[in-house]
């Protein structure tokens, strides 16, 4: 019964942590590319293409922390499923995270 209390205690603090690191890497990537407007209509669309392309960005780090916890809590718990879509989840992360540079990388 005791090493039922310690797992629960265990996903609580893990979610927490999870929380607080998704919710920094939001609004580090919401704050950190603004989409200010110029008189070249070129120069607006870029700062919006990056600006896009930083909440995508922000998305692929969430995914790629919440990929990273459910592995680590299926090791804790021995649980082969949820350690297979741990790992789903971490390669989407890693592909959502570095979408422009494969777009980057594809286009040319």
């Amino acid at each position: 019964m005791k090493h039922d209390l310690n797992n629960k205690n265990f996903e609580r603090k893990a979610k927490r942590v999870y929380s607080v690191f998704a919710c920094v890497a939001l609004l580090l990537a919401v704050t950190a590319v603004p989409a200010l407007a110029a008189d070249d209509p070129l120069t607006v669309v870029n700062n919006l293409s990056d600006f896009i392309f930083s909440l995508i960005r922000a998305i692929g780090l969430i995914l790629l922390g919440f990929g990273i916890l459910q592995v680590g809590l299926s090791l804790k718990s021995h649980d082969p499923s949820q350690r297979a879509n741990g790992m789903l989840t971490v390669a989407g992360g890693i592909v959502i995270t570095f979408t422009k540079e494969i777009l980057t990388l594809i286009t040319g």
